[in-house]
């Protein structure tokens, strides 16, 4: 009984120490993905969004640390860090809300980048030319994320999400580091005299 106690014990401290290993090699692969993505310029890349609630959403956004700018088919998207403008082109109608976390994130591939230091749990396997990073969390509105990261890059090319029952995926190409200005992540009014304002906040 006590070598069988024992060998349990032994098999707790090994899957433990493996576990806090793998947590460690995940996070050190998202500090260095967290690095380029941070870059101080901004960056911009081409993506294409599906979930079983929506249809195929494609377009181009940049980005700048929190800020970004979405445009695509259906609409133009302007965050400044604090204030969400939507543009509806069907509509000719800007939506104005402060967007919460979990909003950041279906708007922003890679406002993962911002969350996975806190409250998320860690671990990674290698697929390929590929690490795919998987993090949970119990008391978030966002309660699974996988990313797929380049192993020699460290640059994404897929971002998987789960609210609730509902999974979206977003495939990432066409990276590129190009400074940003400031001005393209806010909405100006006067290049749309017509369009119709409304204020959600």
């Amino acid at each position: 009984m006590k070598k069988i106690n024992i060998i349990i014990i032994l098999l707790i401290i090994i899957t433990t120490g493996v576990y806090a290993q793998n947590t460690t090699q995940a996070r050190s692969v998202l500090d260095k993905t967290a690095g380029i993505l941070n870059r101080k310029g901004g960056l911009s890349i081409n993506f294409s969004m599906t979930s079983s609630k929506t249809e195929t959403i494609s377009g181009i956004i940049a980005i700048k640390g929190k800020k970004y700018n979405v445009r695509t088919s259906q609409a133009i998207v302007w965050f400044n860090g604090k204030t969400q403008w939507t543009y509806m082109k069907n509509t000719n109608e800007v939506n104005i809300t402060t967007p919460s976390q979990a909003q950041q994130q279906m708007m922003n591939p890679y406002a993962f980048i911002n969350i996975y230091r806190s409250g998320y749990n860690l671990s990674m396997k290698t697929q390929g030319k590929n690490y795919v990073v998987h993090m949970t969390a119990q008391n978030k509105s966002i309660q699974e994320i996988y990313v797929t990261i380049n192993k020699s890059t460290y640059i994404p090319s897929a971002v998987k999400i789960r609210q609730g029952s509902v999974w979206t995926s977003i495939s990432i190409s066409n990276f590129i580091t190009k400074n940003q200005s400031d001005n393209i992540f806010t909405f100006r009014s006067k290049d749309y005299p017509n369009a119709e304002i409304v204020d959600l906040r």
